[in-house]
């Protein structure tokens, strides 16, 4: 398991990465043929090759292909790994394009572009996934057998991280009420560390909540760590794997001194300064957009077309925020707000079309230019919802020590959330955020927004 920038990635990823970007690489370079192509010289058909397969592998990657935390359906996989090549393909033959001297045109390149998608799919499947269960499996155990053990087990069997492998759970001195199967339960007959050596343990993972009182084998786990085996709390282990902190298991210490939650004015200037030129950038060019949904807005129901509304931003300050109006008039008209609900009969037909593909979010472009918003945050939510979630969320206030943004960590990795155990779920992913922010999360978030405004994820 490697940190890079903040950005964790297994090893059993990086071997997937690098196996499948070579194997583009190779595939169109043999169909080009090296020794020459239209007068291209052998390095600019190498740097045309390289360019087109990281391209390509960054597409993949944002549009879900690698997703580890939840296992995907064979018809989400397919949409994927369809929709990827569909925008990555026009996209790396710009790319491409724009080294001089290298002409896009002739049946080679289509040849050497079909041909890689195909050596792509047959080295993940026939290669690379079957190489890392054998050459590179991480095998983890389990320290607990209750209700977090359990937590642990769940979110394995749901997302199927690549390489790993849950070989069973130790149980404690102190019994605990059991939560996971009695087969999967690990005999005592040895100590933790020659249990763990015997089963080629990587990490043993502390599922336990409350860790005073003599509960854990200190001496047991310190023996690990000394013979070279990964500890890890129930928090770290989230955070890695799934890209969330557990509301359920956090404690304060943990978000005081753990790593993380760097506020440089480096990186404060660098954000603004990509905030300022991407949104008047793309002002401009959704300008039109915006004119033609305001126009049907204003056809189908009268009245403003432009919706304003408090939201809660950085320190808590409040600001005005400006959305198309998708709902009716008097949405509120009881004077009581109300989170949007799936199929809410207040959205205007014009409405759901463009809450679906987040046309209504587009005047927060303003917001960003006003320095109010960021690009990528945790979303703003009313003030009368903060003071609710504040009293019954612990840390929920952690999530302002950051500007909100027209998308985030949460909205590419959650559905909307509509109720309080939504809003805890949002929150693990918002923290995470808050603790891992860095330009090339922002980077990864803005790529992964493109799939989640395509398909259509989370729209209420």
């Amino acid at each position: 398991m490697f940190s890079t920038l903040r950005q964790y990635i297994s090893a059993a990823t990086l071997f997937q990465l690098g196996v499948e970007l070579l194997s583009m690489f190779v595939v169109v370079l043999v169909v080009l043929d090296v020794g020459g192509h239209q007068g291209i010289t052998q390095s600019d058909t190498m740097l045309a090759a390289l360019l087109f397969a990281v391209t390509m592998i960054c597409l993949n990657g944002a549009f879900g292909v690698y997703q580890r935390r939840e296992a995907l359906s064979a018809r989400t996989y397919l949409l994927r790994i369809v929709l990827a090549p569909a925008i990555g393909i026009p996209l790396a033959v710009l790319a491409v394009a724009l080294i001089p001297g290298i002409e896009m045109a002739g049946n080679k390149w289509i040849v050497a572009i079909a041909a890689s998608l195909v050596a792509l799919l047959a080295v993940r499947h026939l290669v690379v996934l079957p190489l890392v269960a054998a050459l590179l499996p991480h095998r983890v155990l389990v320290l607990g057998t209750g209700p977090e053990a359990r937590m642990v087990e769940a979110s394995v069997a749901s997302g199927n991280p690549l390489g790993f492998r849950l070989v069973g759970f130790y149980p404690l001195e102190k019994a605990q009420e059991a939560s996971v199967a009695p087969g999967r339960v690990i005999a005592k007959s040895t100590s933790l560390e020659d249990t763990a050596r015997k089963l080629g343990v990587s990490e043993i993972i502390v599922a336990v909540r409350q860790q005073r009182g003599g509960v854990l084998p200190l001496r047991g786990l310190l023996d690990c760590r000394l013979a070279g085996i990964r500890i890890t709390d129930l928090a770290g282990f989230f955070e890695r794997v799934h890209g969330q902190v557990p509301i359920d298991s956090l404690k304060i210490s943990w978000l005081i001194y753990g790593q993380g939650f760097r506020q440089s004015a480096l990186r404060a200037a660098v954000k603004r300064t990509l905030d300022v030129v991407a949104s008047a950038l793309l002002g401009v060019i959704a300008l039109p957009l915006v004119g033609i949904a305001a126009l049907a807005i204003a056809i189908e129901g009268g009245g403003p077309v432009i919706y304003r509304q408090q939201r809660v931003g950085l320190r808590g300050r409040t600001f005005t925020v400006y959305k198309l109006r998708s709902m009716t008039q008097d949405a509120e008209r009881e004077g009581n707000p109300r989170w949007a609900t799936k199929d809410d009969p207040r959205v205007t037909p014009i409405g759901k079309l463009i809450r679906r593909t987040r046309i209504d979010e587009l005047p927060q472009l303003w917001n960003v230019l006003k320095g109010e918003m960021s690009f990528v945050g945790p979303r703003p939510e009313r003030p009368e919802f903060v003071s609710m979630l504040v009293e019954q969320i612990p840390f929920y206030a952690a999530r302002h020590s950051v500007k909100p943004g027209l998308t985030g960590w949460a909205q590419v990795r959650y559905s909307y959330g509509a109720t309080v155990e939504q809003s805890i779920r949002k929150l693990e992913y918002d923290l995470y955020y808050v603790k891992n922010h860095t330009l090339l999360l922002d980077l990864g978030i803005l790529l992964e927004t493109v799939r989640v405004v395509l398909l259509g994820e989370g729209a209420r």
